[in-house]
């Protein structure tokens, strides 16, 4: 049994792995801090857990061996390396830090302190992007040249996401920052670390951060992947292609299906079964002793590519 403590309740998916925290059978939440006492409190007696005001003693508990941090950006670093010298096991949220000389410095203390560390890409872990990661591989469209996912939701025009995701201090940026991250990290495990990146960054409907967002990122072999996101894109449906010099691999679009094209027409591929999701593989990694997924490099990584996206707004 692993007891789990809960770091922050900020993110808008904290009650999401909250929840599946306390279905698994396999660990407990003990506990649960966030810097805001009574949204702290109202959480834990939700949970039926106890509130520990003090991050220090919460990682000097007995009973807990792991935590799950849905704390504000900006909290990632000093939270995430206290919980790694505690000798605690960490899952997070994305992004893990808005530079890559930070997210290093969380990298270090990962290492150096042996703790099982998962960072949540689902994107992943779903059986169109595990059979295109394969087909990429093992070479099915030959050379890439092209790649590009957008990823967006209608968030800020309609007033759903939380107004603590529009605070720039917290979050390091808007909707490429959030959003956006699930295409950089499928990018990047699909093409490797960018060379360049320039950003086009609009304020739609909000003032503080960007809620439309595109960034174009070059690769040394002279490849260019595209991460397209928004906070005001009303029924627009996930899409991704990617093009190589042999063929060519859709996914999503309006029928929501994989397909590839090697020039004897479009194909419909039987896909995988889905990989584990980052929280429960997180978690059975700890109980049976294997590796967790999705872990520090890839962490590092997308953290890499913010920092050039925002480096560099035209």
């Amino acid at each position: 049994m692993i007891n789990i403590g809960l770091v922050g309740t900020w993110h808008v998916h904290f009650w999401g792995y909250a929840n599946a925290v306390a279905r698994n059978p396999n660990c407990r939440i003990t506990v649960l801090w966030d810097p805001d006492g009574e949204a702290g409190r109202k959480a834990a007696e939700q949970l039926g857990c106890a509130f520990e005001p003090d991050y220090a003693r919460l990682l000097g508990r007995e009973d807990v061996d792991a935590v799950v941090v849905c704390s504000a950006t900006n909290l990632h670093k000093e939270l995430i390396i206290k919980a790694a010298e505690a000798k605690k096991h960490i899952f997070t949220e994305k992004v893990l830090c808005f530079t890559k000389a930070d997210a290093e410095d969380v990298a270090r203390a990962i290492r150096e302190n042996g703790v099982g560390f998962t960072i949540s890409f689902p994107w992943k872990a779903r059986p169109d992007f595990k059979w295109i990661k394969q087909a990429v591989d093992g070479g099915l469209i030959g050379k890439i040249s092209y790649c590009r996912m957008r990823n967006a939701h209608n968030g800020a025009s309609v007033g759903w996401l939380p107004p603590t995701f529009y605070d720039r201090e917290s979050c390091g940026g808007g909707a490429m920052m959030d959003l956006g991250a699930h295409s950089m990290y499928i990018l990047e495990w699909l093409m490797g670390r960018p060379k360049s990146a320039a950003s086009a960054f609009t304020n739609v409907t909000v003032d503080s951060v960007e809620d439309n967002a595109v960034t174009v990122f070059t690769y040394e072999d002279g490849a260019i992947g595209v991460s397209e996101t928004a906070f005001v894109a009303e029924r627009d449906p996930f899409s991704f292609e990617i093009v190589g010099d042999k063929g060519t691999i859709l996914a999503g679009g309006f029928m929501d299906r994989l397909c590839y094209n090697t020039g004897s027409g479009w194909v419909f591929p039987d896909l995988p079964a889905p990989g584990p999701d980052p929280l429960g593989g997180w978690i059975d990694a700890l109980v049976n002793g294997g590796v967790p997924p999705y872990g520090i490099d890839e962490a590092v990584g997308l953290s890499n590519s913010m920092e050039m996206a925002y480096g560099n707004v035209i």
